[in-house]
């Protein structure tokens, strides 16, 4: 089992940043992979960025390319999601995920571990 606590959303201005933590525990050696997903009111779950944790490769929705990066420390088994320029249409609750094996990060049922999220309200 992997627990997943993620943290650092609140309220911020359009075009502010916010940077969301998320921290890994348990049998984080099996780790392949941590995503960052958002679901909006009345909307589905989406996709917004993934980083693989031996190479670092990234993956990010069209949505927040030059906006989000995505970044690790393997070290302390932390995923970091920096957003920048930050919408209205980014206000949502943010969900932290990791996959155990490889496998298409940008698809949440790659995901087996997420944690309960954290609201970020953009207000323009």
């Amino acid at each position: 089992q992997v627990q997943l606590v993620e943290s650092g959303g609140g309220l911020v201005q359009a075009g502010g940043s916010l940077r969301l933590t998320c921290a890994a525990s348990g049998r984080t050696f099996s780790i392949y992979a941590m995503g960052w997903f958002r679901r909006a009111p009345g909307k589905e779950r989406e996709f917004v960025a993934a980083i693989s944790r031996s190479r670092g490769s990234t993956w990010y929705a069209d949505f927040v390319k030059g906006r989000f990066t995505i970044s690790r420390d393997n070290a302390k088994n932390t995923v970091y999601l920096e957003m920048n320029s930050l919408k209205p249409e980014d206000t949502a609750v943010y969900y932290c995920a990791s996959a155990s094996y490889p496998g298409n990060y940008k698809d949440d049922v790659t995901y087996p571990y997420w944690g309960q999220g954290t609201q970020v309200t953009v207000s323009s």
